[in-house]
Formats: C-alpha cells, sequence, structure tokens
C-alpha cells in the first residue's frame, strides 16, 4: 500500500491486497479505492519535500571491503515500533504523541513531517522509476537502512519482475545502506512465490539483502485469532529465509469484494495494544509500521490521529503500548 502522492513518475498508486493467503481472494480492486477515497479525505496539507534527518550508527562489514551502517535498534526496554505517515493537519505533533521510535513516507524524503528528537525517518525506493541518483543521495544521507521495492507482485503498485528488480539491486547496494528485500503483499514464505524466487536469485548473484521487508492486513476481527495469525506469519517468513523481519506495513482490514470492511474503534483498539506487545516479544522482528498515522476526519479506517490532530480509539492505543 501506498499513500497518496508518494509514488514516482510513471508508478502507480493503489492499495494493496492483505498479505494473508487466506485472505488474498477478497482484495478488490473496489475496496482499495474505497480505502483510497477515506485516506484522501485526511490530507489538507500539501505534500513537499522536508529535510533529511541522519541517525547514529555503527558499522558491521557484510563482506571483504563492504562496510555497511547498521540501523539502530531499540534497546530492551523501548519499542520498535513505528507508522506508515503522510502530510496532514497535525502531523509532525501526532506523529511526536502515537510513541512512534521510527517512520516511514513511501520515498526518500520527509514531505514537510518534522522528525522529532529520538525519532528516525527511514527511507524508501517504491519502484524501479524511484531508482535515480538523486533518491539515492537522499536516502543516504537519511540512512543507516533504505526500504525498497513496494509490492512489486502487484500491477497497482511496484508491479516488476523478479529479473527486473535483480537488475537494479547492484545500484541499491552500491550506497552502502543495510537493505530491506522488496515487500511484497502477499506469500511472502510462499516457496516458488516472487519474493522466494528473488532471494534466490539475489544469494545466486551474491547479492546483499540484510532484512526481510513484509506486509500484513488481517480480515479476522477477534484479537486472539488476528494476532495468532499475525505471528504465524511472520515466523513462517523467518524460517524460510533466516534474517531479520521488519513488518513495515500492518492493521486490521477485510477487503472485501464489495468494499472494504474495518473493526470497530475498540476491536482495533485491542488489536494495536496486543499486536505491539506480541512483536516486542519476537526477538527476529526488528521493527514495525502501523498502517497508518493519518485517519479521516470521520468515518471507519485504521488511522491513529485525525487532522488536528486528534487521537482516534486506535491511536490512544498505540500512544500507550
Amino acid at each position: 500500500m501506498a499513500e497518496p502522492g508518494s509514488r514516482a513518475p510513471g508508478e502507480t498508486l493503489s492499495l494493496p491486497a492483505t498479505s494473508s493467503a487466506r485472505h488474498a481472494p477478497h482484495a478488490g480492486h473496489a475496496g482499495r479505492l474505497a480505502v483510497l477515497a477515506a485516506c484522501l479525505l485526511s490530507l489538507v496539507a500539501p505534500l513537499r519535500p522536508g529535510l533529511n534527518w541522519s541517525t547514529a550508527s555503527v558499522t558491521r562489514l557484510t563482506g571483504p571491503g563492504v562496510s555497511v551502517p547498521t540501523a539502530r535498534l531499540a534497546t530492551s526496554d523501548e519499542s520498535n515500533k513505528g507508522v506508515c505517515a503522510w502530510a496532514f493537519r497535525g502531523v509532525s505533533t501526532a506523529l511526536k504523541e502515537s510513541g512512534a521510535t521510527w517512520y516511514l513516507t513511501w520515498w526518500t524524503t520527509h514531505y514537510g513531517i518534522a522528525t522529532s528528537r529520538g525519532i528516525e525517518f527511514v527511507p524508501m525506493v517504491p519502484g524501479a522509476a524511484s531508482v535515480t541518483p538523486a533518491a539515492l543521495t537522499q536516502a543516504e544521507q537519511s540512512g543507516p537502512a533504505l526500504l525498497t521495492f513496494n509490492e512489486p507482485d502487484l500491477n497497482t503498485q511496484a508491479n516488476m519482475t523478479v529479473s527486473h528488480a535483480l537488475s537494479i539491486w547492484p545500484k541499491l547496494m552500491a550506497t552502502n545502506l543495510q537493505l530491506a528485500s522488496p515487500a511484497v503483499a502477499t506469500g511472502a514464505a510462499t516457496p516458488g512465490g516472487w519474493l522466494d524466487r528473488f532471494m534466490k536469485g539475489a544469494e545466486q548473484r551474491h547479492y546483499r539483502v540484510n532484512f526481510i521487508a513484509v506486509h500484513w492486513y488481517g480480515a479476522d476481527f477477534q484479537t486472539g485469532a488476528a494476532i495468532a495469525q499475525l505471528k504465524s506469519y511472520l515466523e513462517s517468513v523467518h524460517r524460510r529465509y533466516d534474517k531479520p523481519v521488519w513488518l513495515t506495513e500492518y492493521a486490521l482490514i477485510d477487503f472485501a469484494a464489495a468494499g472494504p470492511i474495518y473493526p470497530t474503534g475498540a476491536e482495533q483498539a485491542a488489536f494495536v495494544t496486543a499486536s505491539v506487545r506480541m512483536l516486542d516479544s519476537l526477538a527476529f522482528v526488528q521493527r514495525y509500521a502501523w498502517f497508518a498515522l493519518p485517519a479521516p476526519s470521520s468515518g471507519p479506517s485504521t488511522g491513529l490521529y485525525a487532522p488536528g490532530p486528534r487521537a482516534t480509539a486506535a491511536g490512544l492505543a498505540f500512544a500507550r503500548a
């Protein structure tokens, strides 16, 4: 999923299928458009580039002569929780109040979001068209990690073949940033799936991939069941690739054929609380980002803060978790 206005020229904006194979058949185009409409209601400020912000990092060697900054991880008494964000009225205040330790914008710039001390901005090159010298320079200035190709398995997002992604990968390795795998919309642990084929191709070429990025959207609004499904999915991804995992988008939405269905505010809040607790307990999950920080002024959504900012039930739960 990408936020409104965050795509590079030539890339298509849409919304994702759920990352669970169980829910994938319900991910209809009409449902994604309905979610997009809700997102657009929350945009009250134009997107604009903001200042890049560098963070302290340590360095480790990943191969002969290759020095790569290692992304700062949370200590035992802090969370790895983050948010997906875009500009809206009060966004910088909302980001600070949310308790997030990092955020992404689906791009290599902040888009007008002021980054408070203690919060990291993590850049992304969302598709092939975004891999430009200027964007990579911005990413290096933000560092130390770089998120890559957003849902390449969907023709409404990055829409890339495995071979195309692999052909571009050396340009990303040249940045010496910690590199995320492409973040597929579905089936990250599926043998022979898009990500599986990419990782095998990277290994054959001796390409560097530092951690696995995944998305997950759950359609079961019962907290216990949703937590179990999310945990099982992440564990299967970790078992398959034996690398740290970043969950770079997640929330509860049922992408039904007739349109998206959302849980109640109380159900979403309960899931937020339980998911933060669960994710912080998994040593292999280095970071995770809720979709999303903005919420429309009215109506159901997964957002944490309406314009103002004004916290939703999920936003209050996220800040307290």
